[in-house]
């Protein structure tokens, strides 16, 4: 047994003796009939009334602030594919983890059983009061821009489908720190990125806003231009108007040549030496399908590869949203956001890559570990600051405020789980 089916089986062992990974935990104690009294009725009455007199009022008196809804429909889910609503719940409860040990939030998987776009948009407006944000993951695309962008409009809480955006900031992130090690300006760079689903959209849009202008976008069909009619939908269409500005044609093998940078978030394997060597000098790789990347890091180095990042933790260069999205929603939960906007993400990106100091900047250190406590508290300040600076803002605490009521969320975690 190799260490990834060990991996598998001590994984469905934890699973079956805690009988998933989640619990719901109390923040006042039940001791006697007066806590009863206080923490439900008749006492509870009070809060009610203040709240129906002042709906703003349910942010002081209840824990909507800091309730975020991991919703899916199980279209999407990691790499297997379309696998329902039952068996996603065990990706939504190990997000909802990550979400509680890292950023300090309570989060609660949402399961749909519907794939129907509309059934899914009013699903989420239903529940919507419950939550001071709501993470969309793992719907497919291109029923993901969709949902997400008609929530965005009809909602008053933050709406963030993690796949693209959580995505696209640790991309960027990483790709600021890869250009300062190979000494070129992204506004010169040529960018080919293969993938054109929730991820590559994202990243795509990220990177345009931070100044690229060359780029080229391919999917399983080629490289998209406008005059193609095959494989093509509307993002596609948009995304094609946007870039490929030498309006070339053909497949991959076409789009890297002369590329400084390749971003895979596609399928394993379909990227050759003789494609990285058809780059130009110190071409940065991000090969980020999973488990198995368009191309081994050893073998983009062996090809002439400066900087390589891939979506696996046995590699140096781990691209991972676990560094985007708790630190994201803790900065939006503490403003009551009403949106995360492109300055927030921008915003996150770069105090991400600003935690690598120059110094300790190299080929295989790019990003911060995925489990770097650093990470949440300068996210969640710089999104915050992002948050009040864009409008976006409903309460404007202190930066510094911020950065410790982060912590310290992080902290009570530590205590509660000892």
């Amino acid at each position: 047994m190799d260490n990834k089916d060990s991996i598998y089986e001590e994984s469905l062992k934890v699973h079956e003796l805690h009988r998933g990974v989640l619990e719901v935990a109390s923040k006042v104690s039940l001791d006697d009939v007066h806590d009863l009294s206080i923490d439900y009725t008749p006492g509870v009455a009070e809060p009610c009334r203040v709240i129906r007199a002042d709906p703003d009022k349910v942010y002081k008196y209840t824990s909507k602030g800091n309730f975020v809804a991991v919703v899916t429909d199980g279209s999407a889910v990691l790499g297997l594919g379309d696998i329902g609503a039952y068996a996603a719940m065990p990706v939504m409860e190990g997000k909802s983890i990550l979400f509680k040990n890292l950023g300090g939030i309570d989060a609660f998987p949402i399961c749909l059983d519907t794939k129907d776009t509309d059934e899914i948009i009013k699903t989420v407006k239903h529940i919507a009061p419950t939550f001071g944000g709501i993470n969309l993951e793992d719907i497919s695309a291109p029923r993901c821009f969709e949902i997400e962008e008609k929530l965005r409009q009809e909602l008053d809480i933050p709406v963030f489908h993690d796949d693209q955006h959580g995505t696209a900031v640790v991309v960027y992130a990483g790709l600021i720190n890869a250009l300062k090690i190979v000494g070129k300006d992204i506004r010169n760079t040529r960018v080919v990125i293969n993938g054109a689903g929730a991820a590559g959209a994202a990243i795509a849009l990220m990177l345009i806003r931070a100044g690229v202008r060359d780029m080229v976008i391919c999917d399983s069909r080629g490289i998209l231009c406008q005059s193609r009619v095959e494989g093509m939908n509307s993002m596609k269409f948009m995304l094609a108007g946007l870039t490929n500005i030498n309006g070339l044609m053909g497949g991959l093998e076409i789009a890297m040549q002369g590329a400084d940078v390749f971003i895979g978030v596609s399928v394993g394997g379909i990227v050759s030496k003789d494609m990285v060597r058809s780059m130009a000098s110190d071409p940065i790789i991000f090969a980020m399908a999973n488990p198995v990347p368009e191309i081994m890091p050893e073998d983009a180095m062996d090809a002439g590869a400066r900087v390589v990042a891939t979506g696996r933790s046995d590699y140096p260069n781990q691209v991972n949203n676990v560094l985007g999205f708790p630190g994201i929603f803790r900065g939006a939960l503490d403003t009551r956001a009403t949106d995360i906007n492109i300055d927030m993400k921008m915003a996150a990106a770069r105090a991400l890559a600003g935690l690598i100091e120059d110094e300790e900047l190299d080929d295989k250190h790019i990003l911060p570990g995925p489990l770097d406590k650093r990470v949440v508290p300068v996210i969640a300040t710089a999104v915050a600051e992002a948050s009040v600076r864009s409008g976006a803002a409903r309460v404007t605490p202190h930066p510094d405020e911020v950065a410790r009521h982060a912590r310290e969320m992080v902290q009570h975690i530590k205590l509660h789980n000892k």
